[in-house]
């Protein structure tokens, strides 16, 4: 685990070309196809020689929910290791992370990124609007509420968004029997080791941001949405368009900031990312902490899973 930037991807290459493990991608972005460049995903060659699950399983018409995510999880870590291999988890969706971990209650908690777009959507088009787009996938919730009862109306959006489903179909839903009796649900039925790629320097992750950043325009991360604008009908508000760099890159082409405004707002907004994922790693129990920013980082992680497993 670990911010935007910290190196997780090389990291997970070089581990599986020494250790007899299967990479599954915990990243909310990679799920969607044809949306490379803004989500840094790994090329061809990569992909070749360290193959991912759960990457380009999507359109980017589509939406992807933590749910589902732990569902696809689960079967994958199960067939991994029937294989005989073990299942390493990388990415920076902590929710993904929490989710696999301690399961999904019937209504998902609060998620601070995704309170932080919805407060952002109600800001730029008001609370009628977000309405009328929750009654688009949810019209019984959407009846219920008064059009300017902000909280409850922004909640079930934001539920909607977590996990995929109309809060009214979660509230609608019978309690599992385990539920009922009291049980706990979604405990792993593996051993995990959780490692944490944080920056001992945070400026220095700052530094790294902003050059991948700019290295995505270079590479020419708008050319990149012009085409999946042609593609597939997408508008800003879609899940995979709320992704950061590609909803800077939405507002450029819609003239609504500059050249330089996209350059700035994307770094800030990949900054804020990082700092939402460190606050997030710093609340989770049991996690090992290296240095990202540390040389020789791929065997580090090595040696430290090493005296783990001879402990």
């Amino acid at each position: 685990m670990g911010p935007t930037a910290s190196g997780k991807t090389g990291v997970a290459v070089e581990l599986a070309q020494q250790l007899p493990v299967e990479l599954i991608s915990v990243d909310s972005a990679l799920v969607f196809r044809d949306m490379d460049i803004g989500t840094a995903k790994p090329d061809a060659a990569t992909l070749a020689r360290a193959p991912h699950h759960l990457i380009n399983i999507i359109n980017p018409t589509e939406a992807y929910s933590a749910a589902a995510f732990r569902h696809d999880a689960l079967r994958l870590m199960h067939d991994i290791t029937q294989r005989g291999k073990i299942p390493l988890l990388v990415g920076g969706t902590m929710l993904y992370f929490k989710a696999l971990r301690e399961g999904l209650s019937d209504l998902p908690p609060s998620d601070p990124e995704t309170r932080a777009a919805l407060d952002a959507e109600i800001a730029q088009h008001g609370i009628a609007w977000l309405h009328s787009e929750l009654a688009k996938i949810d019209a019984e919730t959407a009846a219920r509420l008064h059009p300017t009862d902000t909280q409850r109306i922004q909640r079930a959006m934001e539920i909607y968004r977590i996990s995929g489903q109309p809060m009214s179909v979660l509230i609608g839903k019978p309690l599992s029997p385990a539920r009922e009796r009291g049980w706990e649900e979604g405990e792993l039925p593996y051993r995990v080791t959780s490692i944490a790629l944080v920056p001992s320097d945070r400026a220095q992750l700052h530094a790294r941001i902003a050059t991948r950043f700019k290295t995505m325009l270079a590479q020419g991360l708008v050319d990149e949405l012009r085409r999946l604008r042609k593609k597939y009908p997408l508008h800003a508000d879609m899940t995979a368009m709320r992704c950061v760099g590609y909803r800077q890159a939405w507002q450029y082409l819609e003239g609504e900031i500059s050249e330089a405004q996209l350059l700035e707002t994307g770094i800030i907004a990949t900054r804020q990312l990082a700092k939402r994922q460190l606050t997030w790693l710093r609340s989770t129990p049991d996690v090992i902490e290296l240095d990202c920013l540390a040389p020789s980082l791929a065997q580090t992680v090595h040696d430290t899973l090493g005296k783990l497993v001879t402990t």
